[in-house]
């Protein structure tokens, strides 16, 4: 979908050289039953939005909208047919919310007409033409069919990998780990969702959909084994790759650069053998008994995406610090005694100036395990709560000097307030770190 700095998402296109009948293509099932749009829903409706005739789907011209599947997917291939007319505009969302702009929010592939698309839009860049990631990753140019013919297309999403076969051509193949532009992500928050809605997305052009189908990819996660990418930070087994946090007042970065390397040292022993007697590995969880201190990594870190689990009881309370500074927050929002105030985990609680709360409520029943997916780049932060979008884009602001930004690099800590805590599956992908945030605290 051409538009005013946006982005898109990932596809794959695999060509069938002729009409493929979805009910019978084995291991896919059809998401389209050629009579009407039970299974899909439709959000931000344009003019007359989608309407069904002939066995397809199409979008109206002059109208739209975001037209998703009901379901959501993880991994999958996705097969379908389309017909552009001349100059037609659309979009495909993958992984995507059904609020928002899936271009960012979620991911978007382009649906275009390439043969006169810059004569329609002006100049473009190339990843704006067809099978793109919109304004991310440009896809191969000349395998798609003149406007009035049908094209086939596949699109193949397994983990961060995302293949386009188009019309028996494969324009796209890449690897989302390896997007690593600061600014990209920063924008695209959406290119790192595993989970998310199908849909089509109309932009006042007509265009036709037939033949939709999909085969869901079942992947099986094992816990505290890294996905492709990323390292992981416990190991379900003991505490390698941690060390205690130092006692008040040296649990401020600041504070524990002006220790001599001796007394740095001696505190730093006090603090291991405090981790040790409250910090335990149980059944593959690292749990924490109430007592003590906070845990932190061996290792300082700038840029990075960083995934945790965790679980807390009744009350709990608990939180993570990057770059040693306080905190995305963890508690139980129906404590009606605390802090929580109904507003769920996410947020930067310790935020003066800049947003504070978390954009939704996205926690799930006290009790139950919950996934923190936390991309910090430069001095910004996206934080997904359960696969939801909590905070956007935020500059986490340096809670130990108001007057200084947060800290180019720092320890990953595991907070706690008295609570009994447990967490497991911590893996974290390191991100290029700008020349700035190669300096170390002074």
């Amino acid at each position: 979908m051409i538009r005013h700095s946006k982005t898109l998402l990932l596809v794959s296109l695999v060509a069938s050289p002729w009409l493929v009948c979805a009910a019978a293509e084995p291991g896919f099932t059809p998401l389209f039953n050629g009579k009407d749009l039970s299974g899909w829903k439709l959000a931000a409706k344009k003019g007359e939005g989608y309407g069904v005739k002939d066995g397809v789907i199409y979008c109206a011209k002059g109208g739209g909208g975001n037209l998703y599947t009901e379901k959501e997917f993880g991994d999958f291939i996705l097969r379908f047919d389309f017909k552009l007319e001349e100059g037609s505009n659309n979009g495909l969302g993958i992984r995507a919310p059904l609020e928002g702009d899936a271009a960012y929010v979620g991911m978007e592939l382009q649906i275009l007409d390439d043969s006169v698309a810059e004569k329609k839009y002006g100049k473009l860049r190339p990843a704006q033409f067809h099978g793109s990631v919109y304004d991310v990753v440009p896809a191969k140019r000349g395998a798609l069919k003149a406007p009035g013919e049908w094209n086939s297309q596949e699109v193949a999403c397994q983990g961060r990998n995302v293949k386009v076969t188009l019309n028996g051509q494969v324009i796209l193949d890449t690897n989302l780990n390896k997007i690593q532009d600061a600014a990209v992500l920063l924008k695209h928050p959406g290119l790192l969702r595993d989970r998310g809605h199908i849909g089509f997305l109309g932009h006042n052009d007509y265009v036709e959909f037939r033949n939709i189908r999909i085969m869901e990819v079942k992947t099986s996660e094992r816990d505290n084994t890294p996905p492709a990418g990323f390292t992981a930070l416990f190991n379900g087994k003991g505490l390698a790759n941690w060390k205690g946090l130092l006692a008040s007042p040296n649990d401020n970065p600041a504070k524990r650069a002006q220790l001599p390397p001796d007394k740095l040292a001696e505190e730093q022993k006090k603090a291991d053998e405090n981790m040790r007697a409250h910090w335990k590995a149980e059944d593959g969880v690292l749990v924490f008994d109430g007592k003590g201190l906070s845990l932190a990594t061996q290792k300082d870190y700038g840029n990075f995406e960083l995934l945790v689990d965790w679980k807390i009881h009744d009350k709990g309370d608990s939180g993570i610090y990057v770059r040693g500074t306080p905190q995305i927050q963890i508690w139980d929002p129906n404590d009606e005694k605390g802090n929580a105030r109904k507003l769920g985990s996410g947020g930067l609680f310790n935020n003066k100036k800049n947003p504070a709360d978390p954009l939704k409520l996205a926690d799930k029943p006290v009790g139950e395990w919950n996934r923190f997916r936390i991309v910090m780049v430069g001095e910004r932060l996206h934080v997904f709560l359960n696969n939801e979008l909590v905070v956007n884009n935020t500059i986490l602001e340096n809670y130990w000097e108001r007057d200084k930004p947060v800290y180019p690099t720092g320890q990953i800590e595991l907070q706690n307030h008295g609570n009994k805590l447990y967490f497991k599956n911590i893996y974290i992908r390191e991100l290029p770190s700008s020349p700035q945030q190669q300096a170390s605290v002074k």
